[in-house]
Order: structure tokens, then sequence, then C-alpha cells
């Protein structure tokens, strides 16, 4: 059956549409290798990773593993977020210690104690808006995005009621400081390409 035909008949059963189904469809479809899929507010976003963006994610990794096992780490698996169809694949994604997958094998964003993007030119809007919208309503206490067109980075805490309340935001080569977070650690941006 094609993706098509899926669509068509789900129209005609009257289902509704469903962040399993989308993904379903999108592993039947023929994604390019070294592109990554998401699902943001119902819209299908394929993003191909570029040698600035993976060697960012790969910092931040890095860093991170310093003080985090492996296993609390994640890049691009699929986290459903609340809001309508939101199945994100974070650039880096920080779980609690005592994280556990769901019903159906995945990782709950309720244990979600970091997100960090690193921003795609035409993407970029997802990752400043409907991504940290629904982050912040998870409550995931870190969002963090990447701007290596800009040369920044921009960090959002605190989230309450849907929103992040803290926010500030630097150029490379100013350190982020997480102390006064649960992640606890400062992450070092002075060789974060730009570009």
């Amino acid at each position: 059956m094609t993706v098509l035909e899926d669509r068509i008949e789900m129209a005609e059963s009257g289902d509704e549409l469903t962040l399993d189904m989308m993904f379903a469809w999108l592993e039947e479809m023929p994604v390019p290798e070294g592109y990554r899929t998401e699902i943001v507010g119902g819209h299908i976003f394929m993003t191909p990773q570029r040698d600035t963006h993976w060697d960012i994610i790969a910092d931040l990794y890095d860093q991170l593993r310093a003080k985090y096992p492996r296993k609390r780490l994640k890049s691009d698996v699929r986290i459903d977020y609340p809001g309508h169809l939101n199945g994100f694949a974070s650039d880096v994604t920080l779980l609690t210690k005592d994280a556990t997958t769901d019903s159906t094998g995945r990782w709950r964003c309720e244990d979600v104690v970091l997100v960090a993007e690193v921003i795609s030119q035409k993407t970029a809007g997802n990752d400043y808006g409907p991504k940290k919208d629904a982050c912040a309503a998870a409550g995931v206490p870190v969002y963090l995005i990447v701007d290596p067109y800009t040369g920044e980075w921009h960090l959002h805490t605190l989230p309450k009621d849907g929103k992040y309340h803290g926010s500030v935001c630097f150029d490379f080569g100013i350190e982020i400081d997480l102390t006064g977070t649960v992640v606890g650690l400062v992450l070092k941006t002075d060789e974060f390409p730009r570009g």
C-alpha cells in the first residue's frame, strides 16, 4: 500500500490522524540518507544534516557525556510532546536518571530535562516557536537553541503555564552556565562553528 492509499483509506474510514500513522508513513517513504524527520504541529519536516550542524551536536553530546551516562542521552529519537501531533526528534535530549519508556517503547517527555536544538535554516521557526512552546508545556527544565547562522545560543529555563520565563542569549565563545539548573554543568561554546 502507498502513502496516498493509506491516506485515502484513513479519510474514508473517518479515523483521526495520529502521530503513529504519520511516522508509519515516513517509514515507508524513501527518506534520503542523512536527513532527519520529525513532525511539528502535524507537519512533516525533513532536514539534511550539515557538517556545521553535526559538529555542534557532537560537541554538546561530548560535553554532556563527561557527566552523564550514554543511556541518558538521545539524539534524533522520537519523543512525543503536548499539542497537536508533535513528535520531535531533537538534536540532543537528556533524560532523567529514572526515565522509562511508555507502553509503546518510546521515551516520555515528562522524563526530559534538557532539549538542545541546533538551527537548520529552513526549520528555524520550529525551534524558536512551536517546539520551544511544546517543551515548555511539557515542563522541560532546559531548552537550548544553538544558532550557527547568528553565532548565538539561546537558553530558556523556568517553564510554567506553557511558557519559559527565564531566557538569556549570548554569542558563541561565552559559556552556557547550567549549574543553577537540573543539568548542573557548564557547556563551552568557543569551538562551535558558524554558518
